[in-house]
């Protein structure tokens, strides 16, 4: 498991590029540029596949996609007024199971006060 405390990711909630490639550093034995390098590299392959309509599939973090959605009405919040939402391209991404049952085992309480009986 992939775990180092950096500059650039600890006491912080997000991981980001840098924080990434001071992980690669760390774990390989690789200098700065060469671990930039690769995390760079896998972004725009990811990129690529995506703007050429491709699906991205990642085994154990999940899968992104392209999506084309079609122009509907919508309502401006602030006058009221309908307005077309125009037809555009998006990414959607889904997370694998493995993913989700990480992420959510330990939001799930291993006991609590519903646990006891209630007293009579």
């Amino acid at each position: 498991m992939f775990h180092y405390d950096t500059p650039e990711t600890s006491g912080s909630s997000t991981l980001n590029k840098a924080g990434l490639a001071e992980v690669l550093m760390q774990h390989f034995d690789i200098d700065r540029p060469t671990a930039k390098g690769f995390v760079e590299g896998f972004f725009e392959l990811i990129s690529e596949h995506l703007v050429r309509g491709d699906t991205v599939k990642i085994p154990g973090l999940g899968n992104f996609s392209v999506r084309d959605k079609v122009a509907r009405p919508g309502r401006n919040l602030k006058t009221g007024e309908t307005v077309i939402i125009t037809e555009r391209r998006v990414v959607t991404f889904h997370p694998s199971g493995t993913l989700n049952a990480r992420v959510t085992e330990n939001l799930v309480p291993q006991s609590g006060p519903w646990d006891e009986k209630p007293k009579r």
